[in-house]
């Protein structure tokens, strides 16, 4: 069930994080972030796992969620060019 969880919460995340850090607004736009958003939730569930901050099994709060989400956010941009300045 934790692994269901922090999907749905790395899709909320994902969503918030949208409306943070806007991108392009073309549908794909939307899945690709929603997916970050849920590769985020895993990495804040495991990062907090490893410093201790969460126990084995519990998965990462909305906030570390959507904090994961950005981070996330911000390298996919990097890497895919998309936020470079100009």
């Amino acid at each position: 069930m934790g692994i269901v969880w922090t999907i749905i919460v790395g899709f909320i995340a994902g969503i918030v994080a949208k409306f943070i850090m806007p991108g392009p607004n073309e549908p794909s736009g939307f899945v690709l972030t929603t997916i970050l958003g849920i590769i985020g939730a895993f990495v804040a569930t495991y990062l907090g796992q490893s410093l201790g901050w969460y126990a084995p099994g519990q998965g990462a709060g909305l906030i570390g969620a959507i904090v994961g989400a950005i981070v996330v956010l911000l390298v996919w941009g990097m890497i895919s060019g998309r936020n470079r300045a100009v």
